[in-house]
């Protein structure tokens, strides 16, 4: 399929789902865009554009705040997004009509916000815009158009349970910070200090994440299609979890201060590994190349997938490596089948196979923990004995 090609279909699914059935297009593009499919002799950076183009005409299909009655104007339409159209699931909010913003009425599930026009931060941003319709009754928030604005998933509250918020294009720093409850998805790479103190929630994330990422972190769920900067999970306490299918620059999850995982404490699991150009998980060369692996910490866990045993000591600061046990296996395992299913990367083909063969999880996964933990497991393994 050529690029016109593709721009024709990309343009009949915006043709056939705006108007009647705008979910329907939203989500057939977003998975397109998130899930890594063989691309051929075409650069993934051009089709991407060509699948964010089609989203955002449906996006600006749909009714602005204050002209419900006025389904696509100003926006891409034919004969067929004016057929029929269902209850409304979709208002949208520009920063010329944010004064008209209103709560949900009807079958209203979903705000739409365009961010061109907002501030980075600050009361103008359109991060702030979200927490005033969450206090309205959206109970789902789609930032797009987003050109770095910060602060987005922040600010909302207490217990936010039952709010999801999503974000296209290039949202900015601090994404997710404080969120206790909510969970937000990340339909591209994210930017620095994502999620730091989160206290409950999740976070999905369809390609790498910066600097600090989970800094002081003390629970939720966490999973990265791609690498973290340097420092993540740093002075993470309590029982945050999180998954990461590529690596992490340097002193991950330094001064981790998570408890024992199997009684309710926090852990990551590193899978060091690359989707190619096909979608193809490929094992890297180092599935953790940094120094200060668990440095200093004082509880929590590092699981990482290293079959071919690459880690070392040196890499290590008051740390230790252990056998991966059954009981880990049992712990990491559902977060796993969660990761699967959100990225496509499955247990049995691409994490437990090694070098065509499939493996038992303790020959492909090796645990780090505190030092002093280590010396208690191996203490109480030997009374068993």
């Amino acid at each position: 399929m050529d690029y016109h090609r593709l721009r024709w279909f990309v343009d009949l699914v915006v043709d056939q789902t705006a108007g009647r059935k705008p979910a329907l297009g939203i989500d057939a593009l977003t998975l397109a865009l998130d899930r890594r499919y063989p691309t051929g002799r075409k650069k993934r950076s051009s089709l991407l554009a060509i699948l964010r183009g089609g989203l955002e005409k449906i996006f600006n299909a749909q009714p602005l705040c204050g002209t419900e009655t006025k389904r696509g104007q100003d926006s891409f339409s034919s004969p067929a997004t004016k057929k029929s159209p269902d209850p409304f699931l979709f208002l949208r909010v520009t920063w010329e009509s944010r004064h008209q913003l209103r709560g949900p009425e009807g079958d209203e599930s979903t705000l739409l916000i365009d961010a061109r026009g907002f501030s980075p931060e600050g009361e103008n941003c359109d991060a702030s815009l979200a927490k005033r319709a969450y206090q309205l009754g959206w109970p789902s928030l789609v930032h797009y158009n987003t050109r770095g604005t910060r602060f987005h998933a922040v600010g909302f509250g207490p217990a936010t349970d039952g709010l999801r918020i999503d974000c296209y294009d290039n949202p900015g720093d601090y994404l997710g910070s404080g969120m206790d409850g909510l969970e937000c998805y990340v339909h591209g790479s994210a930017q620095d200090q994502l999620c730091q103190i989160a206290k409950r929630g999740k976070l999905v994330v369809y390609g790498d994440v910066g600097q600090t990422f989970l800094y002081g972190a003390k629970g939720g769920e966490f999973y990265v299609m791609g690498n973290a900067a340097g420092r993540p999970m740093i002075n993470a306490v309590g029982r945050p979890k999180a998954v990461i299918n590529g690596t992490a620059l340097d002193f991950l999850a330094e001064s981790f201060m998570a408890g024992d995982p199997h009684n309710g404490g926090g852990f990551a699991v590193v899978n060091g590994l690359r989707l190619d150009e096909h979608g193809k998980a490929i094992p890297l060369d180092l599935p953790y190349p940094g120094s200060n692996l668990l440095s200093l910490a004082s509880g929590g866990a590092i699981y990482v997938r290293d079959p071919h045993r690459t880690l070392v000591d040196e890499q290590l600061n008051a740390g230790a490596y252990r056998p991966l046990s059954a009981a880990d296996w049992k712990l990491i395992l559902p977060y796993l089948r969660e990761n699967e299913r959100l990225f496509g990367i499955q247990i049995e083909r691409d994490l437990l196979t090694v070098d065509g063969v499939l493996r038992k999880p303790q020959q492909v996964y090796r645990k780090a923990v505190p030092q002093k933990d280590a010396e208690l497991e191996a203490e109480l393994e030997g009374m068993g004995d």
